[in-house]
């Protein structure tokens, strides 16, 4: 009698382990596989491209053509950027020597360039405003504009461009490095920098 039972049980069982195998979600990947969430390149929010600086078309670390030093016509390099951050209202570019031989020499301060901007073309001339409303401060000789990289006779210097992103327009009493510095601090969003060489 029991044995009559045994085979339409064994029936019902094997049917409901097949029913709840069809319900079990499947998958072709592992169980721990790391979520991949969709490209949100073009989403809002999205991180910013990365912000950039590139002088002439050298390579970081490359030695300063004669042309932009004192051994040549000592002309502005061009000057271009990539990615500049949200929020930027202005743009400061500084070229500094950071081996000039009492302190750090400033060659060259340009504040207040407009963020629609993408370069500074070469041969800037020295005067307060340039043709984009860019404004020149002055260097550590007191001068307004470029100053040609000159480092003493048989020594390698470095010469440091940067370029910060600032939250406002830069409105200062002096246009110095010191008066330029203490804007920076506090309003600054960002910065990127290029390192050359120069040898007489």
């Amino acid at each position: 009698m029991q044995n009559r039972w045994l085979i339409p049980a064994a029936v019902i069982i094997s049917v409901l382990v097949f029913l709840a195998g069809c319900t079990t979600p499947t998958s072709s990947s592992p169980a721990n596989s790391p979520v991949v969430k969709p490209d949100n390149r073009t989403s809002a929010s999205n991180p910013s491209p990365a912000f950039t600086l590139r002088v002439d078309s050298l390579a970081g670390g490359s030695v300063l053509p004669d042309v932009y030093t004192c051994k040549g016509a000592g002309e502005t390099p061009e000057v271009a950027w990539d990615g500049i951050p949200v929020g930027t209202k202005s743009l400061v570019l500084i070229l500094d020597d950071p081996d000039a031989p009492n302190s750090t020499f400033t060659h060259w301060l340009v504040f207040n360039i407009p963020p629609v901007s993408s370069e500074l073309a070469r041969a800037q001339p020295n005067t307060k405003t340039l043709d984009n409303g860019a404004q020149q401060g002055r260097t550590s000789s007191g001068l307004r504009g470029y100053i040609a990289p000159c480092p003493p006779i048989g020594s390698t210097h470095r010469y440091i461009f940067r370029l910060f992103a600032v939250d406002m327009d830069i409105n200062q009493p002096s246009s110095d490095r010191e008066s330029i510095n203490w804007a920076l601090s506090g309003h600054t969003i960002a910065k990127t920098e290029f390192a050359t060489t120069f040898k007489r």
